[in-house]
């Protein structure tokens, strides 16, 4: 099979690239690696794929930073609206399936219990907004895709939107730099490791049926108790305080309850995403041998 990822050399796109080693692989990204791509350029987007012609696109590329999207809303929905449009209209002229990676910011406050793919989505923030609005364009312009919506995705690679350091390394970090680190026990969530991501996406390239899915480990957490497994297992002496989120004020609003329920992966035997806790073992067992990034 010919596969092309978007976003390449991003925190998912690494892991997809290794997820299709066996397959013909080319790889695309905004700043570098094999292949440059804009994908808010269509002319550009078309002129790779149409006589690329592969069998599947997985675009990872998004604006995803939430503040800078906040600020910059007509650059957020360039990206992750007409860019996803873009990839949509190509892929349907070629022939290519497309998998395309969307979020749980498409759902907003109110939740009590893990959201479906069929509830209704309310997004509170212009990210959210502007990747529910690529839903729908891909949804309208493209016949064989999958929008795969996942959560506070965590990896080896680091993550361009958030200074290179996910969540796990940045509580070390101040672990070992301030001694006392502060969390939230209000927003409540499912980590998901982009290794388990990337082998649940190779599984659905290969075998779901076309339409939306939520894609994330499963159970859920508060970000408190995410910090305070990542310090036991880590053997890490810090004085952990719990927090509201009320006690970090924030320009912009997020959901406090943002965790997905993986039913349309269920419901077609597809469901291979481990607990977030034996996610996260996996990834501090790499860590520690050395195959990940240390901080």
């Amino acid at each position: 099979m010919r596969v092309l990822i978007i976003g390449a050399r991003g925190q998912l796109g690494v892991e997809l690239c290794r997820a299709f080693y066996d397959h013909e692989l080319y790889k695309a990204d905004l700043d570098g690696g094999n292949l440059i791509l804009d994908i808010t350029d269509l002319k550009a987007v078309q002129a790779l794929i149409g006589p690329l012609s592969p069998d599947l696109v997985i675009n990872t590329a998004a604006a995803h930073n939430v503040p800078l999207c906040e600020e910059r809303p007509e650059w957020a929905y360039q990206v992750n609206a007409e860019g996803a449009k873009n990839m949509a209209i190509a892929c349907a002229a070629a022939g290519a399936r497309l998998v395309h990676i969307s979020t749980d910011y498409v759902f907003g406050n109110g939740a009590t219990k893990p959201r479906v793919e069929t509830d209704r989505p309310d997004p509170v923030n212009v990210y959210g907004a502007s990747k529910l609005e690529g839903e729908g364009l891909i949804a309208h312009h493209a016949f064989n895709y999958c929008i795969v919506r996942t959560a506070a995705m965590y990896g080896a690679t680091p993550c361009r939107a958030k200074n290179g350091k996910n969540f796990i390394d940045l509580m070390l970090h101040l672990a070992r730099t301030k001694g006392e680190v502060r969390v939230v026990t209000d927003e409540i969530t499912t980590p998901t490791y982009s290794v388990a991501l990337a082998r649940q996406i190779r599984l659905m390239a290969e075998k779901a049926k076309p339409g939306l899915y939520h894609a994330t480990c499963q159970g859920h957490c508060s970000w408190y108790d995410f910090a305070k497994v990542i310090f036991d297992r880590t053997r890490t002496k810090v004085a952990l305080l719990p927090a509201r989120s009320s006690d970090f004020p924030a320009a912009v609003k997020r959901p406090n309850y943002s965790v997905l329920e993986n039913a349309n992966l269920k419901a077609q035997g597809l469901d291979i995403m481990p607990n977030w806790s034996s996610a996260l073992g996996e990834y501090l067992a790499q860590r520690s041998d050395g195959s990940v990034g240390s901080v």
